[in-house]
């Protein structure tokens, strides 16, 4: 079995690639992931762009293959 990893992607990224690479590390449309975290973001405040940001450090980005 694959072991899975959790990375920022290069590829159908908008901004730093964590909604892409969450969307692909969970095998789920990048789309309905930017609207999960855009409705995050709206509901908690600054609170859910500050995790977005902080994935967005913390997150490494996916190797070149």
């Amino acid at each position: 079995m694959e072991q899975r990893k959790l990375y920022r992607v290069r590829d159908k990224r908008m901004l730093a690639g964590v909604c892409a690479g969450m969307a692909e590390y969970f095998d789920t449309d990048v789309t309905l992931m930017r609207i999960l975290w855009l409705v995050g973001i709206v509901f908690t405040n600054i609170f859910g762009l500050l995790i977005y940001f902080a994935a967005a450090v913390i997150m490494p980005e996916k190797p070149a293959r």
